[in-house]
């Protein structure tokens, strides 16, 4: 089977299940496992390469008002790969090529390509997405075994956190400027690693913070993993953060507690690195109870210089 994937989670889906050699095209986006960014890119973005995170999230904020997506297809190139399948999500809708877009675009096609599309809510629904790509192609008993694994990774965080006398009150951020709560499947992630995550709420969209909302809920933690964004760029948005009135009378501040992680790889992703990034935010929280699991990069403590200038070291 031919298989385009319209999403970075859908393609670290498709190679989780071993599927990677029937990949055949995937985003520009897609970087993950590193062989992907070799293939065909069959989508483009209309956001510039040097936007700033306001000027990012203007642009997303003007498409919702005019139901255009940030992403287009290459048709050409799409065209000529000729797909069988070709993976896609209906949940976000600026963040990835417009349905309508997709299904034209496979009516097109010749063999009248398969399209499926991926909407999880919560992490029991990205564990079903897989189940969903394994029934697809026909390897419903290997999607299966792939998702047992990650339960059981799941169940053992969650069983040490059951032991807490007392979850860590945190706040995990997806976005600095302006600040976005968490979403979908993060609280549920904040849950397990034993946080209670004051202002995101599991299955609801992300949503634009007041910063009074922080600070009036005084976190013990503030988590930091944006949407799309690696560690480095994140901290590049560090200064205004910290120039944020009340910043520094944070419980979070105060005791050193505030933590930035690739989001882009472990959070934003609703695929199988979602669990590497509950494991992540587990250890951040509960080193003791938590150990880190070999292979994955503890998330980033911010010094107390980047906490009192925001200039990252």
């Amino acid at each position: 089977m031919r298989i385009v994937s319209l999403l970075p989670s859908a393609t670290e889906i498709i190679c989780q299940l071993g599927l990677g050699d029937q990949l055949v095209g995937v985003t520009h986006e897609c970087d993950y496992p590193p062989f992907v960014a070799q293939l065909p890119k069959v989508t483009r973005t209309l956001i510039p390469h040097d936007a700033t995170s306001s000027e990012i999230d203007a642009l997303v904020r003007e498409r919702l008002t005019t139901d255009r997506a940030l992403y287009t297809l290459d048709m050409p190139v799409l065209q000529r790969l000729a797909p069988d399948l070709i993976v896609t999500q209906a949940l976000c809708d600026v963040c990835a090529v417009a349905e309508s877009e997709v299904t034209a675009a496979a009516c097109s096609l010749p063999g009248n390509p398969r399209v499926i599309n991926l909407e999880p809510m919560s992490v029991h629904d990205v564990l079903n997405t897989m189940i969903t790509v394994g029934q697809a192609v026909g390897i419903q008993d290997q999607a299966e075994v792939v998702v047992r694994g990650l339960k059981q990774r799941i169940e053992a965080v969650s069983v040490r956190s059951s032991q807490l006398p007392q979850r860590t009150r945190m706040i995990l951020l997806e976005w600095l400027d302006p600040p976005f709560s968490s979403g979908h499947w993060s609280p549920e992630l904040a849950q397990l690693a034993g946080g209670d995550e004051i202002l995101g709420v599991t299955g609801r969209p992300s949503r634009t913070l007041d910063w009074d909302e922080v600070v009036q809920a005084a976190p013990e933690v503030l988590f930091i993993a944006c949407c799309g964004f690696s560690m480095e760029r994140t901290l590049q948005d560090l200064p205004g953060l910290v120039a944020r009135p009340g910043w520094k009378n944070l419980p979070a501040v105060k005791s050193g507690r505030v933590y930035v992680t690739d989001g882009n790889a472990y959070f934003s992703r609703p695929g199988p690195r979602l669990v590497d990034g509950m494991e992540i935010l587990a250890h951040a929280l509960h080193p003791d109870l938590h150990p880190l699991p070999s292979g994955l990069s503890a998330a980033r403590q911010l010094t107390a210089r980047e906490l009192n200038d925001g200039i990252a070291e």
